[in-house]
C-alpha cells in the first residue's frame, strides 16, 4: 500500500498521477468481508482502476439473470398491486408539468441554486491561501450543483436498466406490473435531469468512479434480489436523501419543482423494494444468504457515505492548487454534504431494518460508526411521498439560517 507519507515525498506530477490509483487500492482494501470483496472486486477494477465510465465511449456491461415467467397471471401481492394503481394515476409529463421557460442563472445569489455555505469555502480558501471573490464562489457552487445533478442523471440511467432487469426477474406478478411503471419513471427522470443540465446549467460531469462500480456490480450480478437490494434500497435510498437535501436547500424554482416530482416517484420505488425484499428475505433465502446480504449492505453503505468526494470538480478546478487530501477534508467537512449524509442514512437504515437486514448481529457495527440513532426511523412503507415532502418543507421553514444562510 502506498502511504500518504510516501506520496508526499514524490514529485508533484508523479504524485498527481499515482494518488488516484493509491486511493482506489485503499478503497478496495477497506472491504473486509471476502464475499463482498468477491462481489465488488471485478467492478472495482473496471471502475476505479480502468475508469471505464470515463473513456468517452459507451460501456458494455455483461448482464446475467433469469427471466421469471408465470403463465397463470396470478394476483399475488396486494400491496404491490396498490402501488401499481398509484403509479398509473401519478404519472407526469416532464414537457408539460415543468415550466422550462423559467430563466435559470446558477450564479445569481438572489436565487441561489445551492447556498453559499453548502461547501466549506473557508477551509478551501485556507488551503489555497487566497480569498475567493463572490463570483468565483458562485461558479464553484454552480459546478457543485452540476456535479450532483450529473451523478443523479447517471444513477437514473443505471436505475432505468436495473428496473427493466428486475421486472423480468422478480417473482411476483403484481411486482412485474408495478416494475413496468418504474421503468417509465426512470426514463422520465433521465429525460428531465438531462434537459436541466443541458439547457439550464449547460454542463455535464462524467460519472463518479464509485457510482460506476456500484452500477456495474448490480447490472452484472445474476441474482435478482441483489439487484433489488442494491438499486431499490441502497442507490434509490441514497437518491431520496440527496434529492430531499437539494429540494430543501435550493431557491431555484424550476429545480425545486423538478425534484418534488422525482421525490414522489422515488418514494414509490423504495416502497416497492421494501415490499419485495421483506417477503423474499423472510421466506425464500437461507440464513447464510441473509447474512451475506446483511454484510454487503453495511459495507456498501459505508463506501457510499465516505467515497463520493467530487474529485471530478477537484481535477477540473483545484488540482495543482491544493492536494487531493486537502480536497477530501474540504468535502468531508462541508455542511451541505454532511446534511446529505444524514438524510441518506435516515432513509436507508429503517428500510434495512424492515427487510430483515438489521439483526442483533450487525447492529453493533452500525452503532460503532454512529448510525444507531436511525434504527427506529420510519421505513418506506410507513411514510408517503407527500409526508416526506411536507417534512422537508417544514424543516426548511424552521431553518431560515444555517445551511440557508445568505450568500455572502
Amino acid at each position: 500500500m502506498i502511504t500518504d507519507k510516501l506520496l508526499q515525498i514524490l514529485p508533484e506530477k508523479v504524485r498527481t498521477r499515482i494518488e488516484p490509483y493509491a486511493e482506489a487500492l485503499e478503497l478496495m482494501s477497506e472491504v473486509r468481508d471476502p464475499k463482498v470483496a468477491a462481489s465488488l472486486g471485478p467492478s472495482s477494477v473496471r471502475g476505479l482502476l480502468l475508469q471505464r465510465g470515463k473513456q468517452g465511449v459507451p460501456t458494455k456491461i455483461p448482464a446475467r439473470h433469469e427471466a421469471y415467467f408465470d403463465w397463470t397471471y396470478p394476483s399475488d401481492h396486494a400491496e404491490m398491486l396498490e402501488l401499481y394503481r398509484r403509479a398509473k394515476q401519478n404519472q407526469w409529463d416532464g414537457d408539460t408539468w415543468l415550466d422550462w421557460s423559467t430563466h435559470v442563472d446558477p450564479e445569481n445569489p438572489e436565487v441561489a441554486i445551492i447556498p453559499d455555505n453548502f461547501l466549506n469555502f473557508e477551509k478551501l480558501e485556507g488551503y489555497m491561501g487566497v480569498r475567493m471573490t463572490p463570483r468565483e464562489r458562485a461558479k464553484v457552487r454552480s459546478d457543485v450543483c452540476a456535479w450532483q445533478l450529473s451523478q443523479f442523471l447517471h444513477g437514473e440511467q443505471g436505475a432505468l436498466f436495473a428496473a427493466a432487469q428486475v421486472t423480468e426477474a422478480v417473482q411476483f406478478f403484481d411486482g412485474k406490473l408495478y416494475g413496468a411503471t418504474q421503468v417509465v419513471d426512470e426514463a422520465r427522470h433521465v429525460e428531465v435531469f438531462h434537459r436541466y443540465l443541458d439547457t439550464k446549467l449547460q454542463k455535464l460531469y462524467q460519472i463518479n468512479d464509485n457510482l460506476f462500480v456500484i452500477i456495474d456490480a448490480l447490472m452484472s450480478d445474476s441474482r435478482w434480489d441483489m439487484k433489488f437490494l442494491g438499486m431499490q434500497i441502497m442507490v434509490e435510498g441514497l437518491a431520496l436523501g440527496a434529492f430531499g437535501t437539494l429540494y430543501r436547500l435550493t431557491e431555484e424554482p424550476l429545480l425545486k419543482e423538478l425534484l418534488k416530482n422525482v421525490i414522489r416517484d422515488e418514494a414509490r420505488h423504495v416502497h416497492y423494494g421494501v415490499l419485495a425484499l421483506r417477503e423474499h428475505f423472510q421466506n425464500h433465502i437461507s440464513e447464510r444468504e441473509r447474512r451475506e446480504r446483511e454484510d454487503w449492505s453495511f459495507e456498501v453503505a459505508l463506501l457510499m457515505r465516505n467515497r463520493f468526494l467530487a474529485y471530478e470538480i477537484y481535477e477540473e478546478r483545484f488540482e495543482g492548487l491544493i492536494t487531493r487530501a486537502q480536497w477530501r477534508d474540504v468535502v468531508s467537512t462541508s455542511p451541505g454534504l454532511e446534511e446529505f449524509r444524514h438524510v441518506m442514512f435516515s432513509r436507508l437504515v429503517p428500510n434495512l431494518r424492515e427487510i430483515g437486514l438489521l439483526s442483533d448481529r450487525i447492529k453493533p457495527h452500525y452503532d460503532r460508526v454512529g448510525l444507531s440513532k436511525y434504527f427506529g426511523g420510519r421505513s418506506a412503507d410507513q411514510i408517503s411521498a407527500e409526508d416526506m415532502i411536507s417534512e422537508l418543507d417544514q424543516k426548511r421553514a424552521e431553518t431560515p439560517a444555517g445551511l440557508r444562510a445568505a450568500n455572502a
